[in-house]
Formats: C-alpha cells, structure tokens, sequence
C-alpha cells in the first residue's frame, strides 16, 4: 500500500495558506489569526467557537486548510471517513493555568466552565471530529521528541491497519499550526503533493511550523 499527502494547512506567526493551493496569506500591520473566520474559512459556522482556547482553534483552522487544500468538502449533512491525529508540545498548560488562575480569583469555590473543558489536551482534537464530521479514529498523542513526525508514522500505521483510508496528522501550538490530510492510494500526479517518504523527509528535520512550511512548498515548487 502506498502512502502520500493530498493536502497541507499551516499557521505561523507571519500568516497562514495550504500547499498545494498556493494559498499563502501573510499578515498585514494589525492582523493575526483572528482575520480568518473573515475569510469564510468554515464552510459552515463553528458552534460556540468564541469559548475555543488558542490550541483548539489553531487546530480547527489548520484542519479547514488542509481540507480545502485536498479539495475535500464537508458539511452538517456530509462526514467523512477521516481519522484525525493530533499533538502539541504545550498541550493544554496555557489553559490549565488560565483555569487554576480563575479558581483563585473565584475564592476558590469554583472556576468557568468553559476553560474547564479544554483543560484535556485531547479537546482540541474532539472539537475538530465534531465540527468537521470525522467518522475516522480519533486520538491526541505525545511523548516524541519530534512530534510532528510522530503524529504523521501514527496517521500511517492507522491507515495501514485498515482503520481509515485517510488521516488528519498534525501539531498545534497557540501561535501555529500544521495538519496533513495522510491517504492511502498514492500515485504520482495532481491528487497528491508527494508521498510518504518524501513527507517523512521534511517532518523528521523539524516540527517547528515555519521550516516545515519553508520545506513543503519547496518541494511542492520542484514537483511543478
């Protein structure tokens, strides 16, 4: 069975865009990541996306990415045979502090219950499988020294036992983002950017978001 990429997401500090589309948005003086819902990213609207912490929405956002950048549609009436696997190096810390931090404030007595959601790492995860109806597994993983390039080998070995054609690998931090759509059925031509390997090539060197970027669409600029 052979392996490939049919789309890229990303999100760094400077902007965001897909690889194979040749989306490339880079920020203007006063924009971040908050222009994007602007940009009709969702084909439909995000139920209670204002109470998503930064890692959930950095993931949401790159997943829609690489969906549209492998020209996959969704919708409320159309799921996908998707799995998704996800990872990050700060996982939920940021919003477990947020939520021991409005615990004090509170008196000690009780916290909100929005920010107790996304104390899990995994919610991140959960959040992107309901809005973009993933029937596929579902799992958060960690412990890799290069997480990037973990999160891809699982995607492959799920795919390889037979759990799921396709799989959404990726990472998430609050400040970037990237997600692969992983599908089995390579062959070389307009439906995949490259296969296995040569993605193993670029997420082995590094998981920080902007190199793997740099590396993809140079890749993706010498296959034409």
């Amino acid at each position: 069975m052979r392996i490939g990429i049919r789309g890229i997401g990303w999100l760094t500090r400077e902007g965001f865009g897909c690889i194979r589309n040749g989306l490339r948005h880079l920020y203007e003086d006063g924009e971040d990541v908050r222009v994007l819902p602007k940009k009709g990213i969702f084909s439909h609207p995000f139920k209670n996306f204002g109470r998503l912490d930064a890692v959930s929405r950095m993931t949401v956002y790159a997943v829609s990415l690489a969906l549209q950048d492998a020209g996959v549609e969704y919708s409320p009436l159309r799921k996908q045979d998707l799995g998704i696997v996800g990872t990050s190096a700060e996982g939920s810390l940021r919003t477990d502090l947020d939520y021991f931090r409005d615990y004090l404030e509170s008196g000690r007595t009780l916290s909100r219950g929005n920010l107790f959601i996304y104390t899990l790492p995994s919610s991140a995860i959960g959040e992107a499988a309901i809005h973009f109806g993933l029937l596929g597994p579902a799992l958060y993983a960690s412990g890799r020294a290069n997480i990037l390039s973990g999160a891809l080998e699982i995607a492959a070995e799920m795919i390889e036992a037979g759990q799921t054609p396709a799989v959404l690998a990726g990472r998430a931090e609050p400040d970037e983002a990237v997600f692969l759509l992983v599908q089995r059925d390579y062959t070389a031509g307009p439906g995949f950017l490259c296969d296995l390997d040569e993605a193993r090539s670029v997420t082995d060197v590094s998981a920080d978001a902007a190199i793997v970027v740099d590396q993809f669409l140079r890749l993706a600029a010498r296959k034409g």
